[in-house]
């Protein structure tokens, strides 16, 4: 598999935007550039496996990819959230049934 120069920056723009929106969303502020690139082409790769299962498909273009990697890059977030507990991620589970 070849990816060209345009390829790449693409796939780092998207996972830049989508991993900062996440951010946004869940946790209030970004992770930094590396960060919101990293966890938005995870995200992508969650959102790409995910969406489809559950019978959702956004169709073609650079909206619905940063739109399939943000949802994708959420539930990221969320599943970090519940498994780290307590932290720099907030409060989890801990505390919450006494």
């Amino acid at each position: 598999m070849h990816l060209s120069n345009e390829s790449i920056i693409v796939i780092l723009v998207v996972g830049l935007i989508a991993g900062w929106l996440a951010g946004r969303i869940v946790r209030g502020v970004g992770f930094g550039v590396i960060g919101d690139i990293a966890i938005g082409i995870i995200g992508a790769f969650i959102g790409d496996w995910l969406l489809p299962r559950a019978g959702i498909h956004l169709g073609s273009g650079t909206i619905s990819l940063i739109i399939n990697a943000t949802v994708g890059a959420i539930v990221l977030l969320l599943i970090i959230r519940l498994v780290a507990g307590g932290g720099r991620f907030g409060g989890g589970w801990r505390g919450r049934w006494r």
